[in-house]
């Protein structure tokens, strides 16, 4: 509005955030600008989502130590001639998963799982292109506060980190009598996996427009989404320990466990503390609880969300999400864990996680809240 002393005030057929010369805050502060860095965000977060599903699948068709190469520049090429396919299989030959699992399948078979591998890896390396070149141009151009830049640029780290444990991982599958990666390396690999995009996820919805203050939410309520969202996490990485010793592939009934509410095999193993994350029996046992914990405060939090118009949308697509992942888990479990089904359930896993996450967000953005 351009206001002239001893005249109307006129209408100014432009913002001065339009300007070249316009300050770095007023850029980061354009909800234009933001609504372009959270849509960039959201793209990558979906990436990860992508990244995650074809993690499930190396792992489940038993793809993920056919390439036995660190080579994070060169690597970004297949094979190219029958004599690298030659190498790379003699390379693969070496390690016990192919003398005790894979003895004899070929080179066709080596290519069918390598192909897989080497797709996941290769969508990492682009995951990392789509992050870098973007944030390197919206820091360019003046698109990103001082504390976005160092956020994003501590996501892009966590990333690289990822990178290099997921390398870690697969090398605990290449000594000894191993055929698979190590439970406890998986598991750290997800977790990081799981809080890069949660971190990335929160990041997007921070730079969507705030909704306007009310005064009905309650500390009591954030409390119970919260608590949700720590479930999911810890679901989701004990769910890691049954994928890492195949625990899914024992025990295929359900609500028993061979029979009894608690698995007699629960406690076998001495110290008490292995059976959380070596015992097959306690690890799916524990993820059994927690995932059945987590419906029932999803639930909760859900019904108590439905009632506010301004959660009723998340709130929904938080029951939903926790029933439809039950339901997934339990016929995973049935039909002893074919890959479609294997892959289907990780990713209900992070859309459960998504719409809990969205609805803490949308609970505590720019909100008072009373104690109840």
């Amino acid at each position: 509005m351009l206001i002239v002393p001893g005249c109307i005030s006129l209408p100014m057929p432009f913002d001065v955030r339009d300007f070249p010369g316009a300050s770095a805050a007023d850029q980061a502060s354009d909800p234009r600008n933001r609504g372009l860095v959270a849509a960039w965000i959201f793209c990558v977060a979906g990436m990860i989502l992508v990244m995650i599903a074809l993690g499930g699948a190396t792992r489940l068709t038993g793809s993920g130590l056919s390439i036995m190469e660190w080579a994070p520049i060169m690597g970004t090429l297949p094979p190219l001639s029958d004599a690298e396919w030659h190498r790379l299989f003699d390379l693969y030959r070496q390690i016990p998963q192919y003398n005790l699992v894979n003895d004899g399948f070929g080179l066709d078979g080596f290519k069918r799982i390598f192909w897989l591998e080497w797709i996941h890896r290769f969508w990492g390396r682009m995951m990392g292109v789509a992050f870098i070149g973007p944030l390197i141009w919206f820091w360019a151009t003046r698109r990103l506060d001082r504390p976005m830049i160092l956020r994003l640029f501590g996501i892009c780290l966590l990333g690289g980190m990822q990178g290099f444990v997921g390398w870690f991982m697969v090398r605990s599958g290449f000594f000894a009598e191993a055929t698979t990666v190590s439970p406890y390396r998986l598991v750290i690999h997800l977790a990081l996996a799981v809080l890069l995009y949660g971190a990335l996820l929160w990041t997007g919805l921070s730079l969507l427009p705030k909704p306007a203050p009310r005064l009905d939410g309650t500390r009591r309520g954030r409390r119970l989404i919260a608590a949700v969202c720590a479930l999911i996490a810890l679901t989701i990485l004990a769910g890691g320990f049954v994928a890492g010793l195949r625990a899914g592939l024992d025990y295929n009934t359900f609500p028993l466990m061979d029979g009894r509410l608690i698995p007699e095999a629960y406690a076998r193993l001495d110290p008490f503390l292995l059976n959380l994350t070596e015992n097959i029996a306690s690890v799916q046992f524990n993820h059994r609880l927690l995932a059945s914990c987590t419906l029932i405060l999803a639930i909760v939090a859900a019904i108590r969300g439905i009632q506010h118009p301004d959660t009723r949308r998340w709130s929904i697509a938080l029951g939903l999400a926790a029933i439809g992942q039950y339901s997934l888990g339990i016929a995973t479990l049935l039909a002893v864990v074919p890959p479609t089904l294997g892959v289907a359930h990780q990713v209900g896993a992070i859309l459960l996680l998504t719409a809990a996450l969205g609805l803490l967000h949308r609970s505590i953005a720019d909100r008072p809240a009373i104690d109840s």
